[in-house]
Protein backbone atom coordinates (compact mmCIF):
# COMPACT_ATOMS: atom_id res chain seq x y z
CA UNK A 1 0.00 0.00 0.00
CA UNK A 2 2.97 2.36 0.25
CA UNK A 3 2.87 2.84 -3.51
CA UNK A 4 0.11 5.41 -3.00
CA UNK A 5 1.88 7.52 -0.44
CA UNK A 6 3.75 10.07 -2.54
CA UNK A 7 1.80 12.76 -4.35
CA UNK A 8 3.48 13.76 -7.59
CA UNK A 9 2.11 16.07 -10.24
CA UNK A 10 0.85 14.08 -13.19
CA UNK A 11 -0.76 14.99 -16.51
CA UNK A 12 -4.19 14.22 -15.12
CA UNK A 13 -4.18 17.19 -12.76
CA UNK A 14 -6.08 20.40 -13.43
CA UNK A 15 -6.56 20.13 -17.18
CA UNK A 16 -9.73 22.20 -17.34
CA UNK A 17 -9.45 25.46 -19.23
CA UNK A 18 -9.47 28.38 -16.86
CA UNK A 19 -8.89 26.37 -13.68
CA UNK A 20 -5.35 27.44 -12.78
CA UNK A 21 -5.10 28.03 -9.08
CA UNK A 22 -2.53 30.52 -7.81
CA UNK A 23 -1.71 29.61 -4.21
CA UNK A 24 -1.85 32.54 -1.84
CA UNK A 25 1.20 33.77 -0.02
CA UNK A 26 -0.03 32.18 3.20
CA UNK A 27 -0.25 28.71 1.73
CA UNK A 28 2.90 26.73 2.48
CA UNK A 29 4.77 24.64 -0.05
CA UNK A 30 4.11 21.62 2.15
CA UNK A 31 0.37 22.18 1.98
CA UNK A 32 0.57 22.34 -1.82
CA UNK A 33 2.49 19.06 -1.86
CA UNK A 34 0.10 17.32 0.49
CA UNK A 35 -3.14 18.78 -0.81
CA UNK A 36 -2.92 20.57 -4.20
CA UNK A 37 -5.35 23.47 -4.61
CA UNK A 38 -8.76 22.81 -6.09
CA UNK A 39 -9.85 24.42 -9.38
CA UNK A 40 -11.13 27.96 -8.97
CA UNK A 41 -14.11 27.54 -11.32
CA UNK A 42 -16.40 26.56 -8.48
CA UNK A 43 -19.61 27.95 -10.01
CA UNK A 44 -18.91 26.33 -13.38
CA UNK A 45 -18.09 23.09 -11.58
CA UNK A 46 -21.44 23.02 -9.82
CA UNK A 47 -23.50 24.14 -12.81
CA UNK A 48 -21.97 21.57 -15.12
CA UNK A 49 -22.40 18.81 -12.53
CA UNK A 50 -26.04 19.75 -11.96
CA UNK A 51 -26.72 19.87 -15.71
CA UNK A 52 -25.39 16.34 -16.24
CA UNK A 53 -27.30 15.16 -13.17
CA UNK A 54 -30.52 16.75 -14.43
CA UNK A 55 -30.25 14.96 -17.78
CA UNK A 56 -29.53 11.69 -15.98
CA UNK A 57 -32.50 12.19 -13.66
CA UNK A 58 -34.90 12.93 -16.50
CA UNK A 59 -33.76 9.82 -18.37
CA UNK A 60 -34.32 7.67 -15.30
CA UNK A 61 -37.73 9.08 -14.43
CA UNK A 62 -39.12 9.17 -17.99
CA UNK A 63 -41.66 6.31 -18.30
CA UNK A 64 -40.36 4.79 -15.07
CA UNK A 65 -43.81 3.31 -14.37
CA UNK A 66 -43.52 1.10 -17.49
CA UNK A 67 -44.15 -1.76 -17.45
CA UNK A 68 -47.14 -1.35 -15.19
CA UNK A 69 -46.58 -4.67 -13.49
CA UNK A 70 -44.13 -6.31 -11.14
CA UNK A 71 -41.18 -7.84 -12.97
CA UNK A 72 -38.09 -9.83 -12.04
CA UNK A 73 -37.10 -9.55 -8.34
CA UNK A 74 -39.54 -6.73 -7.68
CA UNK A 75 -41.84 -9.57 -6.68
CA UNK A 76 -39.81 -9.95 -3.48
CA UNK A 77 -38.69 -6.47 -2.56
CA UNK A 78 -41.95 -4.62 -3.17
CA UNK A 79 -43.72 -6.95 -0.79
CA UNK A 80 -40.95 -6.84 1.79
CA UNK A 81 -41.07 -3.04 1.63
CA UNK A 82 -44.81 -3.05 2.22
CA UNK A 83 -44.26 -5.26 5.28
CA UNK A 84 -41.67 -2.85 6.67
CA UNK A 85 -43.93 0.11 5.94
CA UNK A 86 -46.96 -1.35 7.70
CA UNK A 87 -45.49 -3.63 10.37
CA UNK A 88 -41.82 -2.74 10.79
CA UNK A 89 -40.66 -6.15 9.57
CA UNK A 90 -41.03 -8.31 6.46
CA UNK A 91 -44.22 -10.37 6.58
CA UNK A 92 -44.95 -13.80 5.15
CA UNK A 93 -46.30 -13.19 1.63
CA UNK A 94 -47.31 -16.72 0.61
CA UNK A 95 -50.99 -15.70 0.36
CA UNK A 96 -50.22 -12.34 -1.28
CA UNK A 97 -53.09 -11.09 -3.44
CA UNK A 98 -55.71 -13.43 -2.03
CA UNK A 99 -58.91 -12.20 -0.42
CA UNK A 100 -57.53 -12.88 3.03
CA UNK A 101 -54.15 -11.43 2.13
CA UNK A 102 -50.98 -12.15 4.03
CA UNK A 103 -50.81 -13.06 7.69
CA UNK A 104 -49.15 -10.16 9.55
CA UNK A 105 -48.59 -12.43 12.52
CA UNK A 106 -46.33 -14.63 10.39
CA UNK A 107 -42.89 -13.22 9.66
CA UNK A 108 -41.21 -13.58 6.31
CA UNK A 109 -37.79 -15.16 5.95
CA UNK A 110 -35.64 -12.80 3.86
CA UNK A 111 -31.97 -13.07 2.93
CA UNK A 112 -30.87 -9.44 2.71
CA UNK A 113 -30.71 -6.73 5.40
CA UNK A 114 -33.60 -4.27 5.47
CA UNK A 115 -32.14 -0.81 4.66
CA UNK A 116 -32.68 -0.89 0.89
CA UNK A 117 -36.25 -2.05 1.45
CA UNK A 118 -36.76 0.77 3.94
CA UNK A 119 -35.78 3.22 1.18
CA UNK A 120 -38.40 1.63 -1.04
CA UNK A 121 -40.93 1.69 1.79
CA UNK A 122 -40.42 5.44 2.17
CA UNK A 123 -40.97 5.87 -1.55
CA UNK A 124 -44.13 3.75 -1.40
CA UNK A 125 -45.40 5.90 1.46
CA UNK A 126 -45.03 8.97 -0.76
CA UNK A 127 -46.40 7.66 -4.05
CA UNK A 128 -48.29 4.40 -3.57
CA UNK A 129 -48.17 0.65 -3.14
CA UNK A 130 -50.15 -2.56 -3.49
CA UNK A 131 -51.18 -4.13 -0.21
CA UNK A 132 -51.21 -7.85 0.49
CA UNK A 133 -54.84 -8.24 -0.59
CA UNK A 134 -53.97 -6.85 -4.02
CA UNK A 135 -55.60 -3.46 -3.44
CA UNK A 136 -53.87 -0.56 -5.22
CA UNK A 137 -53.03 2.62 -3.31
CA UNK A 138 -51.83 5.62 -5.34
CA UNK A 139 -49.30 4.89 -8.08
CA UNK A 140 -47.54 1.73 -6.87
CA UNK A 141 -45.11 1.47 -9.79
CA UNK A 142 -43.79 4.93 -9.13
CA UNK A 143 -43.92 4.10 -5.43
CA UNK A 144 -41.42 1.28 -5.43
CA UNK A 145 -39.22 2.58 -8.31
CA UNK A 146 -38.81 6.25 -7.41
CA UNK A 147 -36.34 5.53 -4.62
CA UNK A 148 -34.13 3.67 -7.11
CA UNK A 149 -34.25 6.60 -9.55
CA UNK A 150 -33.42 9.07 -6.80
CA UNK A 151 -30.39 7.15 -5.56
CA UNK A 152 -29.21 6.35 -9.08
CA UNK A 153 -29.34 10.05 -10.00
CA UNK A 154 -27.72 11.14 -6.75
CA UNK A 155 -24.82 8.77 -7.44
CA UNK A 156 -24.16 10.56 -10.75
CA UNK A 157 -23.86 13.94 -9.02
CA UNK A 158 -21.63 12.61 -6.25
CA UNK A 159 -19.30 10.80 -8.65
CA UNK A 160 -18.86 13.96 -10.72
CA UNK A 161 -17.78 15.86 -7.62
CA UNK A 162 -15.52 13.00 -6.49
CA UNK A 163 -13.77 12.88 -9.87
CA UNK A 164 -13.36 16.67 -9.91
CA UNK A 165 -11.68 16.53 -6.51
CA UNK A 166 -9.52 13.53 -7.33
CA UNK A 167 -8.18 14.95 -10.58
CA UNK A 168 -8.45 18.67 -9.69
CA UNK A 169 -10.32 19.17 -12.95
CA UNK A 170 -13.88 20.21 -13.68
CA UNK A 171 -13.53 18.81 -17.19
CA UNK A 172 -12.58 15.36 -15.95
CA UNK A 173 -15.37 15.47 -13.37
CA UNK A 174 -17.87 16.02 -16.17
CA UNK A 175 -16.21 13.26 -18.20
CA UNK A 176 -16.79 10.82 -15.33
CA UNK A 177 -20.40 11.97 -14.92
CA UNK A 178 -21.25 11.41 -18.58
CA UNK A 179 -19.65 7.97 -18.69
CA UNK A 180 -21.41 6.99 -15.47
CA UNK A 181 -24.78 8.55 -16.23
CA UNK A 182 -25.00 7.00 -19.71
CA UNK A 183 -24.19 3.45 -18.64
CA UNK A 184 -26.92 0.94 -19.35
CA UNK A 185 -26.61 -1.10 -16.16
CA UNK A 186 -26.73 1.96 -13.90
CA UNK A 187 -29.72 3.20 -15.90
CA UNK A 188 -31.69 -0.05 -15.68
CA UNK A 189 -30.96 -0.54 -11.97
CA UNK A 190 -32.21 3.01 -11.36
CA UNK A 191 -35.62 2.06 -12.77
CA UNK A 192 -36.41 -1.21 -11.00
CA UNK A 193 -37.40 -1.85 -7.40
CA UNK A 194 -34.47 -4.04 -6.30
CA UNK A 195 -31.57 -3.42 -3.96
CA UNK A 196 -28.34 -3.08 -5.92
CA UNK A 197 -28.69 0.60 -6.82
CA UNK A 198 -28.86 1.47 -3.10
CA UNK A 199 -25.74 -0.56 -2.38
CA UNK A 200 -23.78 1.13 -5.17
CA UNK A 201 -24.99 4.64 -4.30
CA UNK A 202 -24.06 4.29 -0.63
CA UNK A 203 -20.61 3.10 -1.66
CA UNK A 204 -20.23 6.15 -3.91
CA UNK A 205 -21.16 8.36 -0.94
CA UNK A 206 -18.57 6.52 1.18
CA UNK A 207 -16.02 7.06 -1.62
CA UNK A 208 -16.74 10.78 -1.59
CA UNK A 209 -16.18 10.91 2.17
CA UNK A 210 -12.97 8.89 1.83
CA UNK A 211 -11.52 11.36 -0.69
CA UNK A 212 -12.70 14.39 1.28
CA UNK A 213 -11.13 12.96 4.44
CA UNK A 214 -7.85 12.47 2.59
CA UNK A 215 -7.78 16.11 1.51
CA UNK A 216 -8.91 17.46 4.87
CA UNK A 217 -6.48 15.32 6.85
CA UNK A 218 -3.50 16.26 4.70
CA UNK A 219 -4.37 19.96 4.74
CA UNK A 220 -4.71 19.83 8.53
CA UNK A 221 -1.38 18.02 8.81
CA UNK A 222 0.34 20.74 6.76
CA UNK A 223 -1.22 23.49 8.90
CA UNK A 224 -0.21 21.84 12.17
CA UNK A 225 3.33 21.21 10.96
CA UNK A 226 3.58 24.88 10.00
CA UNK A 227 2.15 25.81 13.41
CA UNK A 228 5.12 24.17 15.12
CA UNK A 229 7.02 27.29 14.08
CA UNK A 230 10.33 25.54 13.49
CA UNK A 231 10.36 25.28 9.71
CA UNK A 232 8.25 24.59 6.63
CA UNK A 233 8.17 20.85 7.29
CA UNK A 234 9.22 18.34 9.91
CA UNK A 235 12.57 17.65 8.27
CA UNK A 236 13.48 21.33 8.41
CA UNK A 237 12.08 21.53 11.93
CA UNK A 238 14.28 18.63 13.03
CA UNK A 239 17.36 20.28 11.53
CA UNK A 240 16.51 23.60 13.17
CA UNK A 241 16.01 21.86 16.50
CA UNK A 242 19.35 20.04 16.51
CA UNK A 243 21.35 20.78 19.64
CA UNK A 244 18.32 22.23 21.40
CA UNK A 245 16.42 20.79 24.32
CA UNK A 246 12.84 20.14 23.28
CA UNK A 247 9.85 19.30 25.43
CA UNK A 248 8.56 15.78 25.06
CA UNK A 249 5.38 16.71 23.18
CA UNK A 250 7.31 18.66 20.54
CA UNK A 251 9.85 15.87 20.20
CA UNK A 252 7.06 13.38 19.57
CA UNK A 253 5.51 15.72 16.99
CA UNK A 254 8.85 15.90 15.16
CA UNK A 255 9.20 12.13 15.24
CA UNK A 256 5.66 11.01 14.46
CA UNK A 257 3.95 14.11 13.11
CA UNK A 258 1.25 16.06 14.98
CA UNK A 259 -2.14 14.75 15.98
CA UNK A 260 -4.94 15.61 13.55
CA UNK A 261 -7.94 15.65 15.86
CA UNK A 262 -11.50 14.75 14.91
CA UNK A 263 -11.99 13.80 11.25
CA UNK A 264 -15.71 14.10 10.46
CA UNK A 265 -15.42 12.90 6.85
CA UNK A 266 -13.81 9.69 8.09
CA UNK A 267 -16.72 9.20 10.44
CA UNK A 268 -19.12 9.77 7.55
CA UNK A 269 -17.25 7.23 5.41
CA UNK A 270 -17.63 4.60 8.13
CA UNK A 271 -21.31 5.43 8.47
CA UNK A 272 -22.04 5.03 4.74
CA UNK A 273 -20.02 1.81 4.58
CA UNK A 274 -22.06 0.40 7.44
CA UNK A 275 -25.24 1.55 5.69
CA UNK A 276 -24.14 -0.21 2.49
CA UNK A 277 -23.81 -3.44 4.48
CA UNK A 278 -27.35 -2.77 5.69
CA UNK A 279 -28.48 -3.13 2.08
CA UNK A 280 -26.36 -6.14 1.15
CA UNK A 281 -23.62 -7.88 3.07
CA UNK A 282 -21.28 -7.52 0.08
CA UNK A 283 -20.68 -3.90 1.10
CA UNK A 284 -18.16 -5.43 3.52
CA UNK A 285 -15.81 -6.15 0.60
CA UNK A 286 -15.47 -2.47 -0.30
CA UNK A 287 -15.15 -1.49 3.37
CA UNK A 288 -11.95 -3.57 3.59
CA UNK A 289 -10.44 -1.78 0.58
CA UNK A 290 -11.38 1.71 1.76
CA UNK A 291 -10.05 1.07 5.26
CA UNK A 292 -6.72 -0.17 3.88
CA UNK A 293 -6.40 2.90 1.65
CA UNK A 294 -7.19 5.28 4.50
CA UNK A 295 -4.43 4.05 6.82
CA UNK A 296 -1.92 3.78 3.94
CA UNK A 297 -2.64 7.40 3.01
CA UNK A 298 -2.06 8.42 6.65
CA UNK A 299 1.38 6.82 6.55
CA UNK A 300 2.15 8.51 3.25
CA UNK A 301 1.04 11.94 4.44
CA UNK A 302 3.29 11.76 7.49
CA UNK A 303 6.21 10.59 5.36
CA UNK A 304 5.67 13.47 2.92
CA UNK A 305 5.53 15.90 5.85
CA UNK A 306 8.97 14.67 6.94
CA UNK A 307 8.10 12.64 10.04
CA UNK A 308 11.07 10.50 11.10
CA UNK A 309 8.85 7.49 11.86
CA UNK A 310 5.78 7.81 9.62
CA UNK A 311 4.54 4.24 10.05
CA UNK A 312 4.78 4.36 13.83
CA UNK A 313 3.29 7.84 13.70
CA UNK A 314 0.23 6.60 11.81
CA UNK A 315 -0.11 3.60 14.10
CA UNK A 316 0.13 5.69 17.26
CA UNK A 317 -1.78 8.79 16.20
CA UNK A 318 -4.17 7.71 13.44
CA UNK A 319 -4.87 4.02 14.05
CA UNK A 320 -7.16 4.29 17.11
CA UNK A 321 -9.55 6.73 15.42
CA UNK A 322 -9.18 4.84 12.13
CA UNK A 323 -10.20 1.63 13.89
CA UNK A 324 -13.21 3.33 15.45
CA UNK A 325 -14.39 4.71 12.14
CA UNK A 326 -13.90 1.54 10.11
CA UNK A 327 -14.81 -1.23 12.58
CA UNK A 328 -17.27 -0.41 15.41
CA UNK A 329 -18.98 2.47 13.57
CA UNK A 330 -19.92 0.39 10.49
CA UNK A 331 -21.00 -2.45 12.76
CA UNK A 332 -23.19 -0.10 14.82
CA UNK A 333 -24.66 1.40 11.65
CA UNK A 334 -25.37 -2.06 10.25
CA UNK A 335 -27.12 -3.06 13.48
CA UNK A 336 -29.15 0.16 13.41
CA UNK A 337 -30.59 -0.82 10.04
CA UNK A 338 -32.23 -3.76 11.84
CA UNK A 339 -34.06 -1.46 14.28
CA UNK A 340 -37.46 -2.53 12.95
CA UNK A 341 -36.66 -6.15 13.78
CA UNK A 342 -35.40 -5.28 17.27
CA UNK A 343 -38.25 -3.01 18.39
CA UNK A 344 -41.16 -5.08 17.07
CA UNK A 345 -42.30 -8.52 18.11
CA UNK A 346 -43.06 -10.14 14.77
CA UNK A 347 -39.69 -10.37 13.01
CA UNK A 348 -38.35 -13.71 11.81
CA UNK A 349 -36.79 -15.68 14.71
CA UNK A 350 -37.51 -12.69 16.96
CA UNK A 351 -38.68 -14.83 19.91
CA UNK A 352 -37.11 -18.14 19.01
CA UNK A 353 -35.17 -18.16 22.29
CA UNK A 354 -37.61 -16.26 24.47
CA UNK A 355 -38.47 -12.67 25.28
CA UNK A 356 -35.49 -11.24 27.14
CA UNK A 357 -32.61 -9.08 25.95
CA UNK A 358 -30.21 -12.00 25.61
CA UNK A 359 -32.85 -14.07 23.86
CA UNK A 360 -33.39 -11.25 21.37
CA UNK A 361 -29.72 -11.22 20.42
CA UNK A 362 -29.62 -15.00 20.19
CA UNK A 363 -32.57 -14.89 17.81
CA UNK A 364 -30.95 -12.20 15.68
CA UNK A 365 -27.69 -14.13 15.50
CA UNK A 366 -29.54 -17.30 14.52
CA UNK A 367 -31.25 -15.31 11.77
CA UNK A 368 -27.88 -14.09 10.44
CA UNK A 369 -26.54 -17.66 10.43
CA UNK A 370 -29.57 -18.77 8.45
CA UNK A 371 -28.95 -15.99 5.91
CA UNK A 372 -25.30 -16.96 5.62
CA UNK A 373 -26.21 -20.60 5.09
CA UNK A 374 -28.63 -19.59 2.34
CA UNK A 375 -25.97 -17.63 0.47
CA UNK A 376 -23.35 -20.33 0.90
CA UNK A 377 -25.63 -22.91 -0.71
CA UNK A 378 -27.19 -20.74 -3.41
CA UNK A 379 -26.25 -22.80 -6.45
CA UNK A 380 -29.59 -23.25 -8.22
CA UNK A 381 -29.41 -23.19 -12.04
CA UNK A 382 -30.67 -20.06 -13.78
CA UNK A 383 -30.51 -19.15 -17.48
CA UNK A 384 -29.09 -15.69 -16.68
CA UNK A 385 -26.41 -16.72 -14.16
CA UNK A 386 -22.86 -15.71 -14.97
CA UNK A 387 -19.30 -16.01 -13.67
CA UNK A 388 -17.67 -12.85 -12.24
CA UNK A 389 -14.97 -12.47 -14.90
CA UNK A 390 -17.65 -12.51 -17.59
CA UNK A 391 -19.12 -9.36 -16.03
CA UNK A 392 -16.20 -7.28 -17.26
CA UNK A 393 -16.78 -8.25 -20.89
CA UNK A 394 -20.60 -8.16 -20.63
CA UNK A 395 -20.67 -11.90 -21.23
CA UNK A 396 -24.18 -12.54 -19.88
CA UNK A 397 -26.49 -9.59 -19.23
CA UNK A 398 -29.74 -10.26 -17.37
CA UNK A 399 -33.04 -10.20 -19.30
CA UNK A 400 -35.36 -8.74 -16.68
CA UNK A 401 -38.42 -8.76 -18.90
CA UNK A 402 -39.24 -9.75 -22.48
CA UNK A 403 -42.49 -9.70 -24.47
CA UNK A 404 -42.82 -10.70 -28.11
CA UNK A 405 -45.75 -9.48 -30.22
CA UNK A 406 -46.88 -10.73 -33.62
CA UNK A 407 -47.58 -8.41 -36.55
CA UNK A 408 -50.91 -6.62 -36.19
CA UNK A 409 -51.36 -7.79 -32.61
CA UNK A 410 -51.61 -5.68 -29.48
CA UNK A 411 -48.83 -6.11 -26.94
CA UNK A 412 -49.60 -7.67 -23.59
CA UNK A 413 -47.74 -4.75 -22.03
CA UNK A 414 -48.79 -1.17 -22.75
CA UNK A 415 -51.40 -2.05 -25.35
CA UNK A 416 -49.22 -0.97 -28.31
CA UNK A 417 -49.91 -2.53 -31.71
CA UNK A 418 -47.04 -4.14 -33.61
CA UNK A 419 -46.78 -2.94 -37.23
CA UNK A 420 -43.44 -4.57 -38.12
CA UNK A 421 -43.57 -7.32 -40.74
CA UNK A 422 -41.44 -9.70 -38.69
CA UNK A 423 -43.09 -9.01 -35.34
CA UNK A 424 -41.99 -6.85 -32.39
CA UNK A 425 -40.04 -7.16 -29.18
CA UNK A 426 -40.13 -5.38 -25.84
CA UNK A 427 -37.30 -6.00 -23.41
CA UNK A 428 -35.63 -4.69 -20.30
CA UNK A 429 -32.08 -6.00 -20.48
CA UNK A 430 -29.63 -5.27 -17.68
CA UNK A 431 -26.55 -4.68 -19.80
CA UNK A 432 -23.68 -2.24 -19.46
CA UNK A 433 -22.60 0.27 -22.08
CA UNK A 434 -19.79 -1.45 -24.04
CA UNK A 435 -17.86 1.83 -24.26
CA UNK A 436 -17.87 2.07 -20.47
CA UNK A 437 -17.26 -1.54 -19.47
CA UNK A 438 -14.86 -2.69 -22.18
CA UNK A 439 -12.76 0.46 -22.13
CA UNK A 440 -12.94 0.62 -18.33
CA UNK A 441 -11.69 -2.96 -18.03
CA UNK A 442 -8.77 -2.18 -20.37
CA UNK A 443 -7.98 0.93 -18.33
CA UNK A 444 -7.54 -1.21 -15.21
CA UNK A 445 -4.25 -2.39 -16.70
CA UNK A 446 -3.22 1.24 -17.13
CA UNK A 447 -4.13 1.93 -13.52
CA UNK A 448 -1.90 -0.88 -12.28
CA UNK A 449 0.99 0.51 -14.35
CA UNK A 450 0.33 4.07 -13.18
CA UNK A 451 0.28 2.98 -9.55
CA UNK A 452 3.54 1.04 -9.89
CA UNK A 453 5.30 3.63 -12.06
CA UNK A 454 4.20 6.96 -10.60
CA UNK A 455 2.88 5.83 -7.23
CA UNK A 456 -0.30 7.71 -8.07
CA UNK A 457 -2.78 7.56 -5.21
CA UNK A 458 -5.74 7.79 -7.59
CA UNK A 459 -4.59 4.69 -9.44
CA UNK A 460 -4.20 2.95 -6.07
CA UNK A 461 -7.75 3.91 -5.16
CA UNK A 462 -9.12 2.45 -8.40
CA UNK A 463 -7.10 -0.78 -8.25
CA UNK A 464 -7.54 -1.51 -4.54
CA UNK A 465 -11.24 -0.60 -4.41
CA UNK A 466 -12.04 -2.53 -7.56
CA UNK A 467 -10.01 -5.52 -6.42
CA UNK A 468 -11.54 -5.78 -2.97
CA UNK A 469 -15.05 -5.34 -4.40
CA UNK A 470 -14.60 -7.86 -7.22
CA UNK A 471 -12.14 -10.61 -6.28
CA UNK A 472 -14.11 -12.02 -3.29
CA UNK A 473 -16.82 -13.14 -5.73
CA UNK A 474 -14.24 -15.46 -7.30
CA UNK A 475 -14.09 -17.40 -4.03
CA UNK A 476 -17.58 -18.83 -4.71
CA UNK A 477 -17.35 -20.36 -8.20
CA UNK A 478 -20.42 -22.57 -7.77
CA UNK A 479 -22.68 -19.84 -6.40
CA UNK A 480 -25.54 -18.53 -8.54
CA UNK A 481 -24.49 -14.98 -9.52
CA UNK A 482 -25.79 -12.36 -11.94
CA UNK A 483 -24.29 -9.50 -13.87
CA UNK A 484 -26.09 -6.84 -11.85
CA UNK A 485 -23.96 -7.88 -8.86
CA UNK A 486 -21.19 -6.00 -10.69
CA UNK A 487 -22.89 -2.61 -10.30
CA UNK A 488 -20.66 -1.56 -7.33
CA UNK A 489 -17.62 -2.04 -9.61
CA UNK A 490 -18.85 0.57 -12.09
CA UNK A 491 -17.71 3.74 -10.25
CA UNK A 492 -14.14 2.44 -10.09
CA UNK A 493 -14.13 1.47 -13.78
CA UNK A 494 -15.32 4.99 -14.62
CA UNK A 495 -12.66 6.61 -12.43
CA UNK A 496 -9.98 4.47 -14.07
CA UNK A 497 -11.17 5.57 -17.51
CA UNK A 498 -11.22 9.17 -16.29
CA UNK A 499 -7.60 8.93 -15.17
CA UNK A 500 -6.58 7.63 -18.59
CA UNK A 501 -8.57 10.42 -20.24
CA UNK A 502 -6.53 12.90 -18.20
CA UNK A 503 -3.33 11.32 -19.47
CA UNK A 504 -4.66 11.50 -23.03
CA UNK A 505 -5.42 15.21 -22.66
CA UNK A 506 -1.94 15.84 -21.35
CA UNK A 507 -0.61 18.71 -19.22
CA UNK A 508 -1.50 22.35 -19.96
CA UNK A 509 2.00 23.07 -21.21
CA UNK A 510 1.89 20.28 -23.81
CA UNK A 511 2.11 21.20 -27.50
CA UNK A 512 -1.01 22.30 -29.31
CA UNK A 513 -0.86 19.17 -31.46
CA UNK A 514 -0.74 16.91 -28.40
CA UNK A 515 -3.62 18.73 -26.76
CA UNK A 516 -5.67 18.59 -29.95
CA UNK A 517 -5.17 14.85 -30.39
CA UNK A 518 -6.00 14.25 -26.73
CA UNK A 519 -9.13 16.40 -26.87
CA UNK A 520 -10.33 14.65 -30.03
CA UNK A 521 -9.73 11.22 -28.46
CA UNK A 522 -11.66 12.08 -25.31
CA UNK A 523 -14.42 13.80 -27.27
CA UNK A 524 -14.87 10.85 -29.62
CA UNK A 525 -15.02 8.48 -26.66
CA UNK A 526 -17.77 10.51 -24.98
CA UNK A 527 -19.74 10.75 -28.22
CA UNK A 528 -19.45 6.98 -28.69
CA UNK A 529 -20.64 6.45 -25.10
CA UNK A 530 -23.74 8.59 -25.59
CA UNK A 531 -24.53 7.11 -29.03
CA UNK A 532 -24.21 3.55 -27.76
CA UNK A 533 -26.53 4.37 -24.86
CA UNK A 534 -29.04 5.78 -27.36
CA UNK A 535 -28.69 2.71 -29.55
CA UNK A 536 -29.37 0.30 -26.71
CA UNK A 537 -31.99 2.53 -25.05
CA UNK A 538 -35.00 0.66 -26.54
CA UNK A 539 -33.92 -2.63 -24.92
CA UNK A 540 -33.08 -0.89 -21.65
CA UNK A 541 -36.47 0.77 -21.27
CA UNK A 542 -39.15 -1.64 -22.54
CA UNK A 543 -39.64 0.10 -25.90
CA UNK A 544 -41.51 -1.77 -28.64
CA UNK A 545 -39.18 -2.24 -31.60
CA UNK A 546 -39.20 -4.51 -34.65
CA UNK A 547 -37.82 -7.98 -34.02
CA UNK A 548 -35.10 -7.24 -36.59
CA UNK A 549 -34.01 -4.22 -34.52
CA UNK A 550 -33.90 -6.32 -31.39
CA UNK A 551 -31.78 -8.96 -33.13
CA UNK A 552 -29.39 -6.27 -34.37
CA UNK A 553 -28.70 -5.32 -30.76
CA UNK A 554 -27.98 -8.90 -29.70
CA UNK A 555 -24.27 -8.77 -30.61
CA UNK A 556 -23.36 -12.07 -28.98
CA UNK A 557 -25.22 -15.33 -28.26
CA UNK A 558 -24.89 -14.69 -24.51
CA UNK A 559 -26.97 -11.54 -24.85
CA UNK A 560 -30.06 -13.39 -26.06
Amino acid sequence: MTMATTVQPTPVEDVSPGTRTQPGAAVSALRDRLCPPMPTDRLVGWLSALAITLVSGVLRLWRITEPKRIYFDEVYYTRDSWGLLTHGYEVDTRDWGSKTGCDPASAGYVVHPPLGKWFMAGSEKLFGYIDCTGRVHGDPYLGWRFASAFFGTLAVLVLIRVARRMFRSTLLGCFAGIAFGFDGLEFVQSRIGILDIFLMSLLVLALACLVLDRDQGRARLADRVAALGLGPDLVAASVAAEGRTLDRALARDLRFGPRLGLRPWRLAAGFFLGASMGVKWSGLYTLVGFAALAIAWDVGARRTAGAKAPIRGALRRDLPAWFGCYVPLPIATFLATWTGWFVTNGGYDRHQYGNGFTAMWRGWWAYQRAILQFHEHLDAPHPAKSAPFSWLILGRPVPYDYVGTSTGQKSQIGGMVCHAADGCSQEILAIGNPAVWWVGTACLVGMIVLWAWRRDWRAALVVVSFGTSFLPWELFPSRTMFFFYALPLLPFLVLGTTAMAGLALGPRDASDGRRLVGALTVGIYLIATVLLFAYFYPILSDQMIPLSGWRARMWFPGWV
